[in-house]
Order: C-alpha cells, then structure tokens, then sequence
C-alpha cells in the first residue's frame, strides 16, 4: 500500500515539474514586428540638411520629447492623425509623432499633405464659424492689398513718367531697409516652434514681427499663408526686404527674409536660434515674393 502511494506522488511531483519547465520556456508574442507589420507607409524626413524635426508626444498638446528625426531618413508610419488646427501628424514609434508636412513619400516623393483628399479635408476641417471669420479675415487683407495697389497706380498717372517712379521706388526702400535693418537686430534671438517674439521666434514668427514692427505691415502667422501674399520674383532678381521659402511652392515649411549680398535672415532652428545665412547651391529657395 506504501509502495502504491509513493508512486503516485512520484508520478505528481514529475508532473508538475514538467508544467513548469513547459510555463517558463513559452515564447511572448513579439510587439515590435507586430507593429512594424501594421505600418501602410513609409516616409522619408524633407526638412533642412543637416537638422532634424521634433519628435512630440501625442499630435494634440503634446510635449516635445527632446529628441529629433534627421533630415533624408526613413521611417514607418503606424498611424496618422489630425489635430485640431487641421494639420496630420504622423506616429513613428510608441509616444513618438512628427508633423507630416516635414516629410515625402519614399515612393512618388512628393509632400504628403498633398495626399489629403477632399472627404478627409471637409472631416478635419475647422469649424463653420472659424472657417468664415478666417475666410473674412483673408479676404480683408487682400482688399486692402488690392486698394494699396489701385492708389499707387492711380498716383503714377496723374504725374510725370520720372517723379512718380522716384517717388515710390523711395518709399519701397525706405520701408525693405527698415526691414532689413530690424531683421539684422533679431539676429541671436532663440527658436521656438509657435513663438512669434519679441525674445523667441520660429520662422514665419519672425517674418510677420519683423514685418509688423518695421514696415506696419500684417502679414498672415504660417509659411503656407505668408507665401501667398505679395508678388513672385524670380530669384536672379530678389531685393533686399523680399521673402525667401523653402519647400513647396505653396506649401513651403520655411521661410527667411532676403538682407542682400546674397545673405538671408531667418529662425533657423532650436540649435541655431536667429541667424543670418548664405544661399547655397545645395540649400536653394524654392520661390521669392515681394511684399513691400
């Protein structure tokens, strides 16, 4: 009877030794190829040579984490969303976004803001009311743009061919050194991504400060509003005061303003803060306008 019992505990005891060598040795399903496998793009990082685009913790009042994607890599996106101002922000890793307008596609090469279709457009669109006060407010500027333009024509008629000539190409330069002069004085001033100044800017901050305070002129907050006021140039022509973007030509993510001697100003990024700058070949503007 002894015999019989010890042999049944024997037999548990190696039982239960095997269930726990089989519990330890289970292979835990591997997250990270699960997420790379749900990835339905690939990006490449379009912003300045050499920089590097902040990565933020969530696209909606997100923190920035400190660390950056450089410029011409490649990355997974697993998933995209769009924030409440309208603009799609891509997810490269747990906790880790970008804004999609600083990259391209790896396989057509083109932005992939461009890609939004009009369905998408109208869902993430700002509400009526913003969207018409916008609209107004747009609109506002632009007549009064239009009116600035019909009096100088109408000043240029009415009196000789040389003095009016004269008289406004003074006024023009007057007003582009003064910007100039002012955008020489920011020279130094921090970067900060949304900052408009007087002490930290980011780069269509400066250029609607600058613009503001030196020639009482109000220009739109973002590159992709201030790119379509004012008129094109082409480059061999640009004057000092003219405005220099970068990237698409109408949905530029940088923009500088033109000092002469073929020198520019602009809130360069957070490393480098406000400095001025020579055009290269190999970081070339895209489009000229000239405001003033």
């Amino acid at each position: 009877m002894n015999i019989k019992n010890n042999f049944v505990k024997v037999a548990a005891a190696a039982t239960l030794t095997l269930t726990s060598v089989a519990a330890v040795n289970t292979v835990k399903p591997d997250l990270t190829n699960a997420a790379v496998q749900a990835a339905t793009t690939r990006v490449k990082i379009n912003y300045v040579p050499g920089y590097g685009v902040n990565i933020w913790t969530n696209y909606n009042h997100g923190h920035f984490t400190g660390q950056r994607v450089q410029h011409g890599t490649t990355w997974n996106v697993l998933d995209r969303k769009t924030d409440k101002k309208g603009y799609i922000w891509y997810k490269i890793g747990t906790h880790k976004w970008i804004k999609a307008n600083y990259t391209v596609s790896v396989d057509k090469n083109i932005p992939m803001q461009t890609k939004i279709t009009r369905k998408k457009k109208t869902l993430i669109a700002l509400s009526t009311t913003a969207k018409k006060r916008k609209a107004k407010a747009k609109k506002s500027k632009v007549a009064k743009i239009r009116k600035a333009k019909q009096i100088v024509n109408a000043t240029r008629k009415k009196t000789t061919t040389a003095a009016p000539k004269k008289l406004t190409s003074t006024q023009a330069s007057s007003k582009a050194a003064a910007v100039v002069a002012l955008a020489k004085q920011m020279v130094g001033k921090g970067y900060v991504w949304g900052a408009t100044g007087p002490d930290t800017f980011d780069c269509s901050g400066l250029v609607q400060y600058v613009y503001q305070h030196a020639a009482g002129t109000n220009l739109p907050r973002t590159t992709y509003d201030q790119v379509k006021v004012g008129q094109e140039v082409p480059m061999d022509q640009v004057q000092a005061g003219d405005l220099l973007f970068w990237g698409s030509a109408t949905t530029p993510y940088h923009v500088g303003i033109y000092v002469g001697n073929n020198q520019y100003v602009n809130a360069a990024t957070p490393e480098q803060g406000t400095i001025i700058q020579t055009m290269t070949s190999y970081y070339y503007p895209t489009i000229a306008k000239r405001i003033l």
